[in-house]
């Protein structure tokens, strides 16, 4: 999908995309590896909320005992 994206950065924004590209990385390059990463960050704490939640979930756990209570015999010697 190639499509032109415009945005209005604030000052923090600004200070930020002058800081990704004080190296000379283009600034769409900037703003395209930033997002990457950000999607990235986003998709790791949802995933990690995902897991603390079935930690904490009983069901999830007494059923996790049982698979392996069941799987018991197939474990090597």
């Amino acid at each position: 999908m190639a499509a032109t994206i415009t945005f209005r950065p604030d000052d923090e924004a600004r200070l930020a995309l002058e800081e990704l590209t004080a190296d000379g990385t283009p600034v769409s390059a900037a703003v395209r590896n930033a997002l990457v990463e950000a999607a990235a960050r986003h998709a790791k704490a949802r995933l990690r909320s995902e897991v603390e939640a079935l930690a904490t979930d009983p069901e999830d756990r007494a059923e996790a005992a049982r698979v392996l209570r069941d799987m018991e015999h197939l474990r090597a010697w």
